[in-house]
């Protein structure tokens, strides 16, 4: 062996021997539990909240130098938002040469993440300023979470969100540094997130996953897949953050749910059944929820075949159906939003008024299709048709003031003209719910206003209230 290569490989192996050297030294002669404090108090200092060692801390060399640190709790005004059983930070062992501390990773078990907004918008782990130090030591460290819970509570909008069970793989390709507020602008990331359960407000989803994509201020979480009202449903959701507003765009799909897994969380009593298909392709912009609200667009739909409402004949409802308050028409109307759209828009339904008694009804077919402008919904092809009847429906869901815009339900003949008409007014909450209005207002069983009124129907002219994709029975 020349003289050249020997001299490289006894460096080498000398550099080598000196790290393990090092090495050796922290673990015999360095007590990790008495430099807590100092910890505690860089980590404070550089996080801008309280950070908290309740637990023991210790220093290993192998398989690499890393830090274990137990019942770790990180405070903001006096409340944990994270608190956990274990951090191990494993540190690359060049930098601390040169006195400075670069971690490779985090790893967090069983870790409780509690985020709040205030009724202000401001969260609970917001601070004025926050030292640049946390950039540089976190810049492309791999963050990974285990056995996870997360909960958070928007005081502004009532939202509550809560998961379980989660885990977190993260990889950051740079952070930005500095006290800047667009400093997220330069965060580049991947990562993948994976919960067992979750749940907004009433609304339950199991094995949720999704996998995001951060770079230039431009974050894409694609896909996101998740299990809800006991199907597999999937979207993708883009958040864009480089500009002075922000701007999101959700696109997401849950084909062949079961509707009476919906039904559920509505009413305890047994309600319809059968398989449907929910979409919708949204975008909104804003820093507020009400400015989200009132820049919404796109579209939503609901769509299915072959359905069953248990406990109520609507054909024979509608064929004994006199101008009085006892059958509701809006009821029926009901059924258009049923789905996920459905909790924010049906709560002042009585759904109960139709599930009694005995009997069922078979739908054909139900088609409620939305557009969507500046938060307002407008109903573009809305209608179901029962074995003998249909049912259609006009009018708009306004999202910005959780108002019905004269939602109009009717009872329509096979040429699309309205035989009765019950228009809904008002809040989502307490709607207000116009008397049934009959053409030629007669009294007696509405069957026999049908009759007297076939001639009128046939002969004279309308105006066309649905000619959309439901067809007439047969």
């Amino acid at each position: 062996m020349s003289r050249t290569p020997k001299i490289i490989l006894l460096a080498v192996g000398g550099f080598v021997g000196l790290l393990v050297l090092i090495a050796a030294a922290i673990f015999i002669f360095v007590d990790a539990n008495a430099y807590k404090p100092a910890l505690e108090s860089a980590a404070s200092k550089a996080l801008g909240m309280e950070v908290k060692v309740d637990g023991r801390a210790r220093i290993s060399i192998f398989p690499s130098l890393h830090v274990t640190l137990h019942d770790v709790h990180i405070r903001n005004r006096g409340t944990d938002v994270v608190s956990t059983k274990e951090v191990k930070l494993g540190i690359d062992l060049f930098p601390l040469l040169h006195k400075q501390v670069k971690l490779r990773t985090i790893t967090l078990k069983y870790p409780q993440i509690s985020i709040e907004r205030d009724r202000a918008g401001t969260f609970n782990f917001e601070k004025p300023q926050a030292s640049s130090v946390v950039s540089r030591a976190l810049d492309l460290a791999k963050v990974s979470l285990s056995d996870g819970t997360f909960r958070y509570v928007d005081k502004q909008s009532g939202d509550k969100i809560e998961a379980s069970k989660c885990s977190l793989d993260l990889s950051t390709r740079q952070l930005s540094t500095g006290q800047s507020p667009d400093r997220i602008k330069n965060v580049s990331f991947t990562a993948k997130v994976a919960c067992a359960d979750a749940k907004r407000n009433d609304i339950v989803v199991s094995d949720l996953k999704l996998t995001a994509d951060g770079k230039n201020g431009v974050i894409e979480l694609k896909p996101v897949t998740m299990r809800l009202f006991g199907a597999q449903g999937s979207g993708s959701i883009r958040v864009d953050v480089s500009g002075a507003v922000p701007h999101y765009h959700v696109h997401y799909s849950l084909p062949q749910f079961p509707i009476e897994e919906f039904f559920k969380t509505v009413s305890s009593q047994k309600g319809p059944e059968g398989l449907m298909d929910f979409s919708a392709n949204l975008s909104m912009q804003g820093t507020t929820l009400r400015e989200m609200r009132q820049t919404l667009n796109g579209q939503f739909s609901l769509s299915g075949k072959n359905l069953t409402i248990n406990g109520s004949d609507l054909d024979e409802m509608f064929a004994r159906f006199e101008s009085s308050q006892h059958f509701n028409l809006v009821d029926v109307g009901a059924f258009f939003f049923i789905g996920p759209v459905g909790v924010v828009v049906t709560k002042g339904f009585n759904f109960a008024s139709i599930l009694q008694g005995g009997g069922h009804t078979r739908i054909r077919t139900l088609v409620s299709e939305w557009k969507v402008e500046r938060g307002v919904a407008q109903a573009q092809d809305v209608a179901m048709a029962t074995d003998k009847n249909r049912v259609a429906l006009h009018g708009g869901l306004n999202f910005v003031s959780d108002q019905f815009d004269d939602v109009t339900v009717a009872l329509i003949d096979d040429k699309g003209c309205a035989k009765a008409k019950q228009t809904i007014r008002g809040s989502f909450q307490q709607p207000e719910v116009k008397k049934p209005s009959i053409f030629k207002s007669l009294s007696g069983p509405f069957s026999q206003l049908l009759k007297k009124g076939k001639k009128f129907f046939n002969g004279g002219k309308c105006d066309v209230f649905y000619a959309g994709s439901v067809a007439p029975p047969k």
